[in-house]
């Protein structure tokens, strides 16, 4: 089966360059970026959504429902953050799309872009760690049929 996938965040950095393996893959026929500003990137097989509340993606949900794989690489530094404001837009954003999208599509491919490093004890002394590592495992809670 060929690869339909959702990729958010790819005006970032490691978006953009999942974004650009994606487009040069020939088993990926088809990817949806969904951003908050446009990519700037056009080709056959590239369709986008400019969405401004990712806490909030009721109203593309039915768009959704057609893809088999999700990266999602949205997300922050912590650099310069407490740990509320971190997590607001760390956890409760990936939390709250990944829900969503479970309940539209349980059998999608949910792939969090998290990184190096991350603290799934919840309970060491790097805030950013703690945050992702807390994000990381209740991914792994949610139902997902195959991630």
């Amino acid at each position: 089966m060929k690869i339909r996938a959702i990729i958010t965040g790819a005006t970032g950095m490691v978006g953009e360059g999942v974004l650009h393996e994606c487009l040069l893959n020939t088993e990926v026929e088809k990817v949806l970026v969904i951003n908050r500003k446009p990519c700037g990137v056009s080709h056959p097989k590239l369709e986008e959504i400019i969405h401004k509340d990712f806490f909030d993606i009721s109203p593309i949900a039915e768009q959704l429902t057609a893809y088999n794989a999700c990266y999602f690489c949205a997300g922050v530094s912590s650099a310069g953050m407490n740990e509320k404001k971190y997590r607001h837009l760390t956890y409760d954003l990936t939390i709250d799309f990944a829900q969503t999208l479970v309940k539209i599509n349980s059998a999608i491919t949910f792939i969090y872009v998290s990184g190096s490093g991350t603290d799934s004890s919840e309970k060491g002394r790097m805030m950013w760690a703690r945050v992702k590592g807390k994000t990381e495992n209740d991914i792994f809670k949610l139902e997902f049929k195959n991630s």
